[in-house]
């Protein structure tokens, strides 16, 4: 579950947040009592806090000529979407967010299974996330081309619905793998973690920072690659050394500055990843705790604990990357190259790794395309809506969501040739 805080404090939403608070601060030492305060009266809330368990959590164009050459800006500023919502056909439920629904769907004409997103536009005005939504289709044009994030293949927006066509990923969620099996030996680990690092410092390089990097956002694809999804919360615009204050995330996953309220730094994405390797080690994130005030008076206070079984290099590596020390976090200053020469990924050829020469540790069972057997059962026993179905057509340009629409060129060159 994600928090996140763009927007003024409202009657609504301090009755939503003075219970919680309120139970963090009775008990508690002073200094975090003040703390809390601190954040309470900088409006530093969050849309909602509550977070269940962390192994019950849900998972969670214009037509142009032939002749004429595709380039990325034909295809990603008009509001004459070759695509429209009949264009699918709608089949299971995979997943669930706070805005909408994502679902398989396979394209009528042309065959191929997607991963769709489906928005509410009614929900995300009134909650005023225009900014996010158009956020994530900005990060997800630049990461197009990285072989660890999730692509997209088109937007189309109707006058109620936005609408997202992304790859369908279908090895599962990292946090599937991880409630089946409880944790990782320490070189599946390693391989995982290394692909998160090159997708987190790619985004860096475009100075983009992700900041909600969890298990259930890492999804393995068909041949057990990572692969990135959910960049609702992604900042575009920092650069390495930059700073930025919104209070968003995950509570397990949040690096002591941005639950402190101070203004933060990419090096929070360094902070996530040490969270999911000491997790994938372990089973449980790190200073993890059932009440939410222990585990963020630990995340602040207390020593980070490394039990036995992981390696030097391991422990070292943990150490690094949850040190709450920003200054002398691993990854701080130099980033990815930081994280790339640390010893604990000695054996990793970066080069190969980019280039998918490096044969995962583990292979997911995935019998076919449209396989949805790493799929939480939770998500495709539901019925995919009957409206889902309806052959509604893609509306024009929205004025709150102006410049949605797009067309991956390589999609669209098949379009041309199958027209």
């Amino acid at each position: 579950m994600t928090v996140t805080q763009d927007q003024p404090l409202t009657y609504a939403k301090m009755r939503g947040v003075v219970s919680f608070f309120s139970a963090l601060l009775k008990g508690k030492k002073v200094g975090f009592s003040d703390l809390l305060h601190k954040v309470v009266s900088s409006q530093q809330l969050c849309q909602n806090l509550d977070s269940q368990k962390i192994l019950r959590r849900k998972s969670k164009m214009r037509k142009e000529d032939k002749k004429c050459p595709v380039s990325l800006e034909d295809t990603t500023n008009t509001e004459t979407s070759l695509m429209k919502p009949s264009d699918f056909d709608y089949l299971k439920m995979i997943g669930r967010g706070s805005f909408g629904k994502v679902l398989l769907a396979k394209h009528r004409e042309q065959g191929g299974y997607y991963a769709v997103k489906v928005l509410q536009k009614q929900t995300i005005v009134k909650r005023q996330e225009q900014r996010h939504v158009m956020a994530e289709r900005s990060v997800l044009l630049k990461g197009l081309q990285h072989p660890f994030l999730v692509g997209l293949h088109f937007s189309f927006q109707t006058p109620s619905i936005l609408y997202f066509v992304l790859d369908y990923v279908n090895g599962g969620e990292l946090f599937y793998h991880l409630q089946r099996e409880g944790s990782f030996p320490e070189s599946r680990a390693a391989f995982y973690a290394a692909e998160m690092a090159m997708a987190l410092g790619y985004l860096h390089s475009l100075d983009i920072v992700y900041r909600d990097l969890k298990p259930e956002n890492i999804l393995l694809d068909s041949e057990g690659h990572v692969k990135l999804t959910d960049f609702g919360l992604c900042k575009e615009g920092v650069a390495i050394g930059g700073i930025m204050h919104t209070f968003c995330g995950t509570p397990e996953y949040l690096a002591p500055e941005v639950l402190q309220g101070h203004p933060y730094s990419p090096a929070v994405d360094w902070w996530g990843l040490g969270t999911v390797l000491f997790e994938m080690l372990y089973g449980l994130p790190p200073f993890y705790s059932h009440s939410k005030a222990e585990m963020f008076e630990n995340k602040l206070h207390a020593p980070l604990r490394l039990w036995s079984g992981a390696s030097q290099a391991a422990c070292s590596l943990l150490v690094g990357l949850l040190e709450r020390d920003v200054t002398k976090r691993l990854g701080a200053s130099s980033d990815l190259v930081a994280i790339q020469g640390h010893v604990f990924f000695a054996s990793i050829n970066w080069d190969d790794l980019l280039a998918r020469k490096v044969t995962p540790p583990f292979i997911p069972n995935v019998i076919g395309p449209c396989d949805i057997s790493h799929i939480d059962p939770e998500f495709t026993l539901q019925p995919v809506p009957a409206s889902m179905n309806e052959r509604c057509q893609a509306s024009g340009a929205s004025e709150v969501f102006p410049g949605f629409s797009f067309m991956n060129p390589a999609e669209y060159m098949a379009t041309q040739r199958d027209s």
